[in-house]
């Protein structure tokens, strides 16, 4: 074998190595579950498991980048990942207001009529459903529960839920909790209902997303595919928002059309 094929082989693999690492809190040093880690501008990613472990396979000269709800996200090449120390974010504490809340009036919102349900594997990324505000909510404004509809191969399989409001540019936004709401779901066809009402979330004017993201986690994974599945509603929207990889993409119809997307099974709950 010649020198050049093989410096080409060393080459190859070298390239196309896995990137091993855990993710740890700068302060505690204690590891970070569930962390979003994707190569920069490309569709290649997972997640960091229970203990803050994880591999990637993926140049090692590429940029990585991690991040997770509540520390600042970094960006680090490959060959620099082995232990990987994110810096705790700050918020400030918000003035305690005592909330007069009466549970006597309940409302499901997002229901679809005749609605079509789809489950398939959607891969790494968050999806979101639009909730717009209507002025009747003013009557039942803090957001009492939120479900969704998943069909798991497994018990115990574990999904985070996010909630966002919307931008100046009709996006989502800035996350409305500040750490990470993880559920674990049921095996079998079920729709869940998750009580969020220890987080006095009010239901914004500008309206709000609710979001679902898939864990790539040893404990969700059967054969090659992750759990759960998610439902979808097939249904005609004026647009759609999916985030992966560090962006959030729109898919819009023009001006005067709808266009027809699969858009998760989720629901709020309201209460006044």
């Amino acid at each position: 074998m010649n020198k050049f094929l093989v410096f080409f082989l060393f080459l190859t693999f070298s390239l196309s190595a896995q990137i091993r690492g855990v993710v740890k809190d700068s302060i505690s040093g204690e590891p970070i579950p569930f962390v979003n880690i994707w190569v920069e501008n490309e569709t290649i990613g997972t997640t960091s498991e229970a203990d803050g472990t994880f591999f990637l396979e993926a140049s090692k000269q590429k940029n990585i980048v991690i991040s997770v709800l509540g520390y600042e996200r970094k960006t680090l090449k490959g060959t620099e990942i082995s232990e990987v120390f994110l810096k705790p974010i700050t918020y400030d504490l918000r003035e305690v207001v005592v909330l007069n809340k009466k549970h006597t009036k309940k409302v499901e919102i997002g229901n679809i009529e005749n609605a079509i349900f789809q489950s398939f594997d959607n891969g790494p990324k968050i999806e979101a459903k639009f909730f717009p505000y209507q002025p009747s909510y003013s009557k039942t404004k803090f957001i009492k529960e939120v479900t969704i509809f998943t069909d798991s191969r497994i018990d115990n399989a574990t999904i985070k839920l996010h909630f966002y409001s919307v931008n100046e540019n009709g996006f989502p936004g800035e996350e409305l909790l500040t750490k990470d709401y993880i559920v674990t779901l049921k095996k079998g066809v079920i729709k869940h209902r998750f009580n969020i009402s220890q987080f006095d979330l009010v239901f914004p004017e500008k309206g709000m997303f609710v979001a679902y993201e898939k864990l790539l986690i040893e404990s969700n994974k059967t054969g090659t595919k992750y759990q759960p599945y998610v439902l979808y509603n097939y249904v005609d929207r004026d647009f759609f928002y999916t985030y992966a990889y560090g962006k959030w993409s729109k898919q819009a119809g023009n001006s005067s059309e709808k266009i027809s997307v699969y858009e998760p099974s989720i629901n709020l709950i309201l209460t006044n």
